[in-house]
Parts: C-alpha cells; structure tokens; sequence
C-alpha cells in the first residue's frame, strides 16, 4: 500500500509538470507502460500471501483507470491548446506592422499626371495589345521601318502585337473625340530590347497630344517647360534639338539643364550639361488623315516620355534593372511616410 501511495503521489507531481505530448507520452511510459511503475507492482502480488492478492490487485488496476482518465484530459487539453494557435503573451510589446507603400514607377507617373491634368489634359488609356493599323499604318510609319520588323517587337497572331509606345490612343482617342482636345496617356509597353542599365523589355511611358486651331511650336515649349519646372525643380532649362519621328513634323528630342552641375558639365550629363527626357513634335498631316481631320483647319503638337527614364533623372538613379529586383532596401528610399 505505501508503494501504492508513493506511484500515486509521484503520478502527480509530474502531471502537473506536462507541457507537451512529448512529455505526456514519457509520463504515459513511465507509470502505466509495459516497464512502468504499475506493472512493476503487479509483478510483485506473487509475494503476497492470498488474502491480500485480490485487494492490492484491484487497488492496483482501480489506480491504472484513474492514471488513464487523467492522461486523456491533459491530453485534450494540449490538443485544444495547439488547434488554437500559439498562446499570446499580452506583456510582450505589439509588433508594428509593414506599411505599403506606390513602386516609384508608379509614384513617378503620379507626378507626372498631376502636373498634366492641371494644365487642362484629360487621361486616356488604351489596350496593350494592338493591331498594326494603330500602331504603325495610321502613325505613318512606312511598310519598311525598322521597328516593324519581329526583331524589334512583340507580334501575335493575325497582325497584333504588344505595343511598343503609347501612341495608338492618340489615334483611338482622335477617332472618338472632335477638336479641340487635350490627353495625356499613361501606360506599359513592350519592345525586343537587351536588358541593361538603360533598357528593358517592359517600360512605362506617358503620351501627351493637344489638337486645337492654331497650335505652333510655341505651345509645345511652354507646356514643356512648364512640365520641366514642376517635376524637376524651378532652375531647370529646356531645349529642344531636331530630330526624326514619323508621326510628328517638325520633330525633336527635348532636353533638360543637368540638375548635378547647373549646365556646366559633368559624368552624370556626359560633359555637355544637358539630359534627354523625350520626343516631341507638332502632329504630321498624313496622321490628321488616317482619323478624319482637316490638318488645313486644326494643328497639333505630340509628346512621350519614358516614366523609368523620368525616374532615373529625378532620383540619379543609375540603372533601370533595380526597378525590378524587389529590393526592399532600394525601395524604401522613396516611402512616403
């Protein structure tokens, strides 16, 4: 009876210490297992004379029920505790939470937008995938220009291809509205391009068109330059230097004053104190055509700027791939707190 008592006793205390089903299942072997304690003792009645035999063993089994009923409730309540999770220790401080925050690309054409929208332009958008018509035929580009060729685009089936700038909604946008207008188209586009520093097969650009009686040059610039000034600073110059596009003429590339030396020259502007930002030009007649207007009765001047290459000015960001990459470090520069 006194081992009775002490297996009981001893069951105890280690049942209040069971915090675990490891350590559930080594109390379970060590009191009612095959080599446990209470096999221990129904090996020794033998020694008992027999008028105390049957007592002790039913003492014995009646102690073995409660030991097993005991084990089960624990048992419950472990699995109860694990299918509620992790207890919480409302001591411990709260663990603040990660904010999100806009890509730069996208923070970037915010900007961008907002400066447009308050000279008067509406926001168009259009699809991503387009026909050869809007892309190329109706912004006169001819049956042999090289950016027509499968090295230089992404063509689809039955004459689609994937974009490769923003200005078939100037044509999509003509052929629904009539002048005067003014839009300004923000989106994705895609061209064959070798990734690097400064390329990339996917890149947001945003297309500007005004249609109206009388538009010149002059308006160009000083849309431009009112452009310039707000998103890179009120000291900014601007210039425009001749170029070639097939749907504009007369066409140019528009450069900004370097922002790092103030136009003296330096590596980030290559020496000549100046910065690409985009093309622009008065609309072509034959693109007035394609869409049913007059080119006698109304003008208009086009723009498109890369939103990466906005980007990588505004913020002297070297290269483009690090848009990409997901870098929390890198990105969290531009959170807006």
């Amino acid at each position: 009876m006194e081992a009775l008592n002490y297996c009981l006793d001893e069951f105890q205390k280690a049942l209040r210490e069971i915090g675990t089903l490891d350590d559930l299942n080594r109390i379970k072997g060590r009191f009612i297992g095959r080599k446990g304690a209470l096999n221990n003792l129904l090996k020794t009645l033998k020694t008992l004379p027999e008028e105390q035999k049957r007592e002790t063993g039913r003492r014995i089994n009646k102690l073995k029920e409660h030991m097993e009923q005991e084990l089960t409730r624990v048992q419950s309540m472990l699995d109860a505790r694990k299918s509620r999770g992790p207890a919480i220790d409302l001591t411990l401080p709260g663990r603040s939470l990660r904010s999100g925050s806009l890509h730069p690309i996208l923070s970037t054409m915010d900007t961008i937008l907002d400066v447009f929208q308050s000279l008067g332009f509406r926001i168009e958008e259009g699809p991503e995938i387009e026909t050869d018509y809007y892309n190329f035929k109706a912004l006169n580009f001819p049956p042999d220009h090289p950016a027509r060729d499968e090295q230089d685009s992404f063509f689809l089936e039955k004459d689609y291809l994937l974009r490769t700038h923003t200005s078939p909604v100037q044509i999509r946008t003509m052929e629904k509205l009539t002048p005067p207008l003014k839009v300004v188209v923000p989106g994705r586009c895609y061209r064959r391009d070798a990734v690097d520093a400064t390329h990339s097969l996917m890149f947001h650009q945003v297309e500007g068109l005004v249609v109206a009686p009388g538009i010149s040059m002059g308006h160009l610039k000083g849309t431009l330059e009112v452009f310039a000034r707000r998103v890179f600073g009120p000291d900014r110059q601007v210039r425009f230097r001749p170029s070639f596009f097939p749907f504009t003429e007369p066409s140019a590339e528009v450069d900004i004053s370097c922002g790092v030396c103030r136009g003296n020259g330096c590596r980030s502007c290559g020496q000549s104190g100046w910065l690409e930002i985009m093309g622009a030009g008065l609309v072509h007649p034959h693109v007035f055509h394609h869409v049913g207007y007059d080119s006698e009765k109304v003008r208009g001047f086009a723009f498109g700027m890369g939103v990466e290459r906005i980007t990588m000015l505004k913020y002297h960001i070297p290269d483009m791939r690090w848009f990409y990459e997901n870098d929390l470090a890198f990105l969290d520069q531009f959170r807006i707190v």
